[in-house]
């Protein structure tokens, strides 16, 4: 039995303000897509405020090829959010971060 490795493509999602609860519930939706796994990345700052998100962000993973449907689908779930809360910063991610 041989174990495929398969390349994966990683990005990091970002949307000024969102807060923790959105950031769960999109990547709960992502996640539904299939081969789409995500992480919630925990905010950094040294600096307490108030309206900045608990989370800096979604790492997003997904295997390459992915599947036009797929990425249909993955797309659709970031257009409709990026609707309600704004624009998307994308940060592709290297293997060895």
């Amino acid at each position: 039995m041989t174990n495929q490795i398969t390349e994966q493509k990683r990005e990091l999602l970002r949307c000024s303000g969102l807060p923790l609860a959105v950031y769960r519930e999109i990547a709960a939706h992502l996640r539904q897509v299939e081969g789409v796994e995500t992480k919630l990345i925990t905010q950094q700052s040294q600096h307490f405020d108030y309206y900045q998100s608990q989370v800096d962000g979604i790492l997003i993973q997904y295997p390459i090829p992915f599947d036009a449907t797929c990425q249909g689908n993955l797309e659709a779930i970031l257009a409709y959010y990026a609707q309600q809360h704004g624009t998307w910063q994308r940060q592709p991610v290297d293997e060895s971060s």
